[in-house]
């Protein structure tokens, strides 16, 4: 899906047939506003962004979504673009800053950059969703065992810090092993990172 803010009604139609001759799906907006007060598709998408609009300008609709969380990958067209402009839209993360009259070709490129960078980071988020809920499944001491895990004790150390039997971490271990589908040690720490559970200890939180 991509979605256009253009105040301009040729251009908003020009983009909207490039987009369907390759088979992309377009919604057209005339304002900044107009896209914030719909109802967005939660699909893979991209914004096709002018920076000279009606009320809030491209630019600061960019700074509006980081606000708001919203992480749909920017592409800005304009027809009076200069550095300044370029250099805060990249700043901002802006997958590409084109200036009109540009190539199709080269519009379509950068769509399709953003729509690609979109789907790794829906990809990335779901991954972490799920390890997330297998870990909040946990009870509390298996959710311990697994942080200190992370940091790389072994379970002599872990049962020393928790004063525990060693024995017994072995069995919590085992279950956050199962818990968490982890089929190594390796994995189980790998999903720690993905979480977030650092494996320098003196950085745990």
């Amino acid at each position: 899906m991509v979605f256009i803010v253009e105040d301009d009604v040729s251009m908003r139609r020009s983009l909207t047939n490039l987009f369907k001759q390759v088979g992309l799906n377009a919604v057209t907006f005339g304002s900044a506003r107009e896209m914030l007060q719909s109802k967005l598709p939660d699909v893979v998408s991209c914004l096709v962004l002018d920076v000279r609009l009606p009320g809030v300008s491209g630019l600061d609709f960019q700074s509006e979504l980081a606000k708001l969380n919203i992480k749909i990958p920017v592409i800005f067209i304009t027809g009076h673009g200069d550095i300044p402009m370029s250099v805060r839209a990249m700043k901002g993360g802006a997958v590409d800053f084109l200036t009109k009259p540009f190539r199709d070709q080269e519009l379509l490129d950068a769509v399709l950059a953003a729509a690609e960078q979109d789907r790794k980071r829906r990809s990335a988020e779901q991954i972490v969703t799920h390890l997330r809920s297998l870990f909040e499944a946990l009870s509390p001491r298996e959710q311990e065992v697994m942080k200190l895990v992370a940091t790389g004790l072994m379970n002599k150390q872990i049962a020393a810090e928790l004063g525990l039997a060693e024995i017994t971490v072995k069995i919590y271990r085992g279950h956050v092993m199962k818990k968490m589908r982890a089929r190594s040690l390796a994995e189980l720490i790998t999903m720690a990172a993905t979480l977030g559970f650092r494996a320098n200890r003196t950085e745990q939180t």
